[in-house]
């Protein structure tokens, strides 16, 4: 039996508003629980944040959403369609999900379609490569239908629970025999034979924090979420979702409360009773959901008497937001709302930015990421000085402050400078010019937002912290408090921390799933 939140869990406090704490809040409200969420900025969303520009709005966090039915599954938790909330939310699929440009000035464009995505490998990189990215489709499917159910979509209280029920030893045997447990980049590498196609297919396991040729064979389940089921992107930004869920929420009665910084908890017998705020407000529980990244989290905990096992954290990133002419943008070839611009080095990339103890470094070669949300929704054009502009946001992958102790506030905004002198030298012709950046994001950036080793991709997932090895949602030191968000399980991504406010709301709640 799994474990789940002793006594009475009638007021339930959620220490956050991002996604897995307004999933964790809308879950339990439809259960009929009191629910208040505390916030501490002035706005929903978490890592899923938003920047205000002059004249302009720009996510200021995660820019790619999948598996979007999670969103609709927390909102019918109270009864709520996002079609009819106000306003509306709606979210359309992106078409083509990515564009991929390489250094030798190839591109391909990535399709969720099986078949649109086929022709697309036969016309870059011929027929018997078509052939093997339908094998390598299959593969990743199989992956992704052994470990969702079972092992994403659970709640573990040991490794034991592996292998708790029949479906779950099923589902096990097949990762097993299908490699789920081997190296996810050398598996890629046997079944697509284009180096363009290894890339496209592995890049994901930066999201987990493992280089590709060290990520487990079941972080294919990654690569099958953002190329076979689609990439979706809401109407006026990603934002959005975490607006409509904090919507719904107090729609149903919810109490959300922004701008309350959690500064303690109060316990009693093992438990928590209350939760304290900056401005003196004690708002009393019978159960907490704490979503604040783990360093934050453990200063709010009981305090241990043996110290916990450390963390290693996933590589960085510096983000450039900003806007630029239409004019401009719009000769880019082979760019679309997502672009990734890979360099010619691989191998050495990640060695760079996953490199422990000090020695990581910048990527020598970069591969970037550019997003350009106007292009999937005009809404976010905007006219400044007689011109048409759309936001842009440029991130590159960068070492955590723990790989590398870089001086971020002298080094932030020459970087970007580089960066776009290595894009400009791509053929992103005017972007040095004519991109206005208007705030740059770095690891210093992430650290002053209490996100540890100054990292938004939280804890690696090294075998040693991934599915039952992960820190537990339940290991808090108190019996009613029970964590969510990327540092505890399943992990990092959007599908995953709605998961993982779910699997909270379960462990509250006493459900099985």
């Amino acid at each position: 039996m799994v474990r789940a939140v002793p006594g009475r869990t009638d007021r339930v406090v959620v220490v956050g508003a991002g996604l897995s704490g307004l999933a964790a809040a809308l879950h339990l409200r439809g259960a009929g629980r009191r629910v208040t969420v505390l916030e501490r900025d002035d706005t929903v969303g978490g890592r899923v944040g938003v920047y205000a520009g002059p004249g302009y709005d720009i996510d200021s966090g995660a820019t790619v959403l999948t598996m979007p039915e999670l969103v609709d599954e927390a909102l019918a938790a109270v009864g709520a369609d996002p079609a009819t909330i106000d306003p509306p939310l709606r979210i359309r699929q992106l078409d083509p999900s990515y564009h991929a440009r390489f250094a030798d000035g190839s591109a391909i464009r990535v399709f969720a379609d099986a078949d649109a995505m086929a022709t697309e490998v036969a016309r870059v990189c011929g027929p018997d490569e078509a052939v093997r990215y339908r094998r390598l489709r299959a593969w990743l499917a199989t992956i992704f239908g052994a470990d969702f159910d079972n092992f994403m979509d659970a709640n573990f209280d040991s490794p034991l629970d592996m292998v708790r029920t029949p479906s779950a030893r099923r589902d096990l045997r097949t990762l097993v025999r299908h490699g789920g447990f081997g190296r996810l980049g050398p598996k890629v590498a046997r079944t697509v034979h284009d180096p363009r196609l290894q890339r496209i297919f592995t890049f994901q396991s930066l999201y987990a924090g493992v280089a590709p040729a060290r990520a487990l064979g079941v972080y294919g389940a990654i690569a099958h979420m953002d190329t076979s089921t689609g990439v979706w992107f809401p109407d006026g930004g990603m934002r959005r979702v975490a607006a409509t869920m904090a919507a719904a929420l107090t729609g149903a009665g919810g109490d959300l409360r922004l701008g309350a910084e959690v500064v303690a908890i109060d316990y009693a017998g093992g438990r928590a009773n209350a939760v304290r705020t900056a401005d003196g407000t004690v708002v009393e529980a019978d159960a907490v959901v704490l979503t604040a990244d783990l360093g934050g989290a453990d200063a709010l905990l009981p305090r241990r008497r043996l110290p916990r096992r450390p963390v290693r954290h996933s590589p960085s990133a510096v983000v450039a937001h900003g806007t630029i002419p239409t004019a401009v943008s719009r000769r880019w070839a082979d760019s679309g709302h997502h672009t990734i611009d890979f360099g010619e080095a691989w191998e050495r990339t990640f060695a760079e930015i996953t490199a422990r103890r000090g020695r990581g470094r910048l990527m020598t070669d970069p591969s970037l990421l550019l997003t350009r949300p106007a292009c999937s929704d005009p809404g976010q054009l905007l006219s400044r000085d007689g011109a048409e502009h759309e936001p842009l946001s440029v991130l590159a992958p960068c070492p955590n402050l723990r790989s590398a102790r870089l001086d971020w506030a002298a080094l932030g905004e020459p970087y970007v400078r580089e960066l776009l002198a290595v894009l400009e030298s791509r053929g992103y012709t005017g972007i040095a010019d004519h991109f206005r950046v208007d705030v740059v994001d770095t690891p210093r950036t992430w650290a002053e937002r209490g996100m540890s080793d100054g990292s938004p991709f939280a804890a690696a997932h090294t075998f040693a912290q991934t599915g039952p090895f992960r820190r537990g949602n339940l290991d808090t030191g108190a019996a009613n408090v029970v964590l969510a968000g990327c540092g505890t399980t399943p992990g990092v991504g959007v599908p995953t921390v709605l998961i993982s406010g779910k699997l909270a709301a379960d462990r509250v709640l006493g459900r099985i799933r």
